[in-house]
């Protein structure tokens, strides 16, 4: 399971990476593994509020459609097009390829509620 040690995550297993005043967030590894073979990603529109822990989309498998809940609070600036046409991505790149949304945060602080990737992987391993 591949968990980079200089991104933050959130217990609904969103990673986010801290870029200058503003947060790039996708799903984890782990949660890629679990859904399956992606087949739809449902993202906000630019310029949308996200709020924390409530949903911002969706991602649909062969197995399920599992909501993305917001790991900060903020606004859209910037939203992944390419998983429009290839959200395979998702299990191909988790952490490249298939960013999903970057966020202009509401707080900048509240990144330093989320967990480690130390604190991740000990809650993975107890799921």
């Amino acid at each position: 399971m591949n968990t980079p040690k200089e991104l933050r995550y959130s217990e609904e297993h969103e990673w986010v990476k801290t870029e200058g005043e503003k947060v790039r967030v996708g799903i984890t590894d782990f949660a890629q593994s679990e859904l399956g073979d992606i087949v739809f990603v449902e993202l906000p529109e630019v310029g949308d509020e996200i709020k924390a822990d409530e949903p911002f989309g969706s991602v649909e498998s062969v197995k399920t459609v599992s909501e993305l809940y917001a790991p900060i609070s903020g606004t859209v600036v910037e939203v992944n097009e390419d998983l429009d046409d290839s959200p395979e991505f998702v299990n191909e790149s988790p952490y490249e390829k298939a960013w999903m949304i970057v966020v202009e945060p509401a707080d900048a602080a509240d990144i330093d509620n989320l967990m480690t990737a130390e604190q991740y992987e000990e809650m993975i391993k107890e799921d």
